[in-house]
């Protein structure tokens, strides 16, 4: 099982406590991890990617194992620990500000 942690408005918007568990078939991607959970969550489709470019939104980043992924390739396996479901992905919603 894929974990997946949401910033705090998308739970509210896809009606979820805590953690998301995915399961996915096939390498273990940010792209696949987020394919399964619009699929699963259609009212987050748009929110995390762009519909039309699907890169990700730029108030939006993506950490795992202590890494920000938001910068890689999103078709790059995962680290091993997300894909074995010892840690969760981060999705965080960045703070900009002066």
């Amino acid at each position: 099982m894929i974990r997946v942690q949401l910033p705090t408005h998308l739970r509210r918007l896809a009606h979820v406590d805590g953690e998301v568990t995915l399961e996915i078939q096939g390498p273990v991607t940010i792209d696949s991890i987020l394919d399964a959970l619009e699929a699963r969550h259609p009212v987050l489709c748009g929110t995390i990617r762009d519909h039309t470019t699907r890169q990700r939104r730029a108030f939006l980043r993506f950490f795992a194992c202590q890494e920000d992924l938001s910068h890689d390739p999103t078709d790059k396996p995962v680290p091993a620990a997300i894909e074995s479901g010892a840690e969760p992905l981060l999705v965080i919603g960045a703070i900009a500000g002066g």
